[in-house]
Parts: C-alpha cells; sequence; structure tokens
C-alpha cells in the first residue's frame, strides 16, 4: 500500500498542495470538503475499480482516476480561492507582502 501511495504521490504532489491550501481557505466550500475526504477514502480503502492484486493495471487505475479527480474538484473552485491556493502552493505566505483582499 505505501508503493502504491508514494506513486500517486510522486504524480499529484503539485495538486495535492493546492488542494490542501483551498482547504485551509476561510471561504472552503463545503463540497471540496467532501470530494477531498471522499478521495482520501479512495486511496486508503481496500475496495478500488481494478484490484491491485493485478501488477500493472491495479495501480494504473489509482494513477488516472486520483489526478483525474484533483483536477476535477481543483477546476471548480472559486476564482478566489483557486487564487489563493496556486499562491500558498508556490510558497507565498500572507505574511509575505500579498493580502487577499477578497477573504470577507
Amino acid at each position: 500500500m505505501w508503493k502504491r501511495l508514494s506513486v500517486i504521490w510522486l504524480a499529484v504532489r503539485g495538486d495535492a498542495k493546492r488542494l490542501w491550501y483551498a482547504l485551509g481557505h476561510p471561504e472552503s466550500p463545503g463540497w471540496l470538503k467532501a470530494g477531498a475526504a471522499a478521495l482520501v477514502l479512495y486511496l486508503v480503502s481496500p475496495i478500488d475499480f481494478i484490484p491491485d492484486v493485478l501488477p500493472v493495471i491495479g495501480v494504473l487505475d489509482d494513477l488516472v482516476i486520483v489526478p483525474l479527480a484533483l483536477r476535477w474538484l481543483l477546476a471548480r473552485l472559486p476564482a478566489h480561492i483557486r487564487a489563493y491556493a496556486e499562491r500558498r502552493a508556490g510558497g507565498v505566505r500572507a505574511t509575505d507582502g500579498w493580502t487577499d483582499h477578497t477573504v470577507r
């Protein structure tokens, strides 16, 4: 299982960071939190669309489904939350000189 998670992490680490920071935004929508929770449950669940006991195909479905789900969640974010997550994932913090005027 750890090998599977490390391979998936290499494929999605940038999107995962953006999702993490979007979840931390004060105006993060509830559907985003539910979608992220469902994605994590899918990753750690022993139930898959294609079982992992099949040598290549079992991990390949995770390498397709997880990045697509991440991109789908991030694409539906409001613009100001997406911009906030992009800045944070790029290494910029709120104390580094920028302010997010859209936070109410």
